[in-house]
């Protein structure tokens, strides 16, 4: 089960990194002088959502108390929350479905099979956590050294944040990390009792300035698909549409599949699944 404590604190956290975000001038406040920390002050968010000065504090404080859906509707008004941040809020002040404690079971042999059936596109399968449970040789050639060391399963978001060659095969690699970070930390709002979310966060802060920077912005992000620009030895940056295909069985297991834009098989008109 979660541990309100570690819940609620993650709820502060939450809620002042998007405090600081908020200048006065966005929210039509007129000008102070010097301040202290960025963003709104407490006061003010607590005025702009109709709340109690104090009673907001608390909140930041970590204290136990429980914030109705009606106050947590106007605090995300005046963070200008987007719909994502929203439900996340949601989450961790309680008035959403706790996700049940992940339990790793062994991958049956034929959802294994599936990524090299695919080749020779990249493919991967990975849980909740971005273990990569299994992945084809085309996901080798683009992602060296995916596997990662003998006696731990390789991690997609170790790999972008600790492996040297990331930088070189993405392109856009800041950008790219930053939302793969984000929605590592969405995963982990759903699953505050797995502690592999806390190990992979400790190992990544150890090992990664920028994960160190990022982490405390508390940026949140679904999972989804897109576009990611990769470079290839020999043929330098390809374009590539990806798309995540979730496990009927276990919808915290994503399949990502990768096809060069322009590929016979990817249709001009195609759009990226969001």
């Amino acid at each position: 089960m979660p541990n309100p404590t570690e819940q609620r604190r993650e709820l502060a956290v939450f809620l002042r990194s998007r405090r600081e975000r908020i200048t006065p001038g966005q929210v039509g406040l007129p000008p102070t002088g010097r301040r202290r920390t960025p963003g709104l002050r407490r006061e003010e968010l607590a005025l702009l959502a109709g709340i109690s000065a104090t009673w907001y504090t608390y909140l930041e404080q970590g204290r136990p108390i429980r914030a109705s859906e009606q106050v947590l509707d106007a605090l995300a008004d005046a963070l200008r929350l987007d719909r994502h941040e929203r439900a996340h809020l949601r989450r961790l002040a309680g008035h959403a479905p706790p996700a049940e404690e992940e339990s790793p079971a062994p991958l049956p042999a034929e959802v294994a099979a599936v990524p090299r059936l695919i080749d020779p596109h990249p493919a991967y399968l990975i849980d909740g956590v971005y273990d990569v449970l299994s992945h084809n040789r085309a996901a080798e050639l683009v992602f060296p050294h995916l596997t990662g060391a003998a006696g731990r399963p390789a991690n997609f978001v170790r790999w972008v944040f600790l492996e040297p060659a990331a930088r070189e095969v993405v392109v856009d690699w800041e950008p790219e990390a930053r939302g793969l970070l984000a929605r590592l930390r969405t995963l982990a709002g759903r699953r505050p009792a797995d502690p592999r979310f806390a190990r992979l966060v400790d190992e990544l802060h150890e090992g990664s300035p920028q994960a160190r920077a990022w982490w405390p912005q508390y940026e949140v992000q679904p999972r989804h698909g897109g576009r990611k620009r990769l470079r290839l030895p020999g043929r330098g940056a390809v374009e590539y549409a990806y798309t995540a295909f979730h496990l009927a069985e276990q919808p915290d297991h994503t399949l990502v599949v990768y096809v060069q834009s322009g590929s016979p098989e990817l249709p001009p008109t195609a759009a990226p699944h969001g």
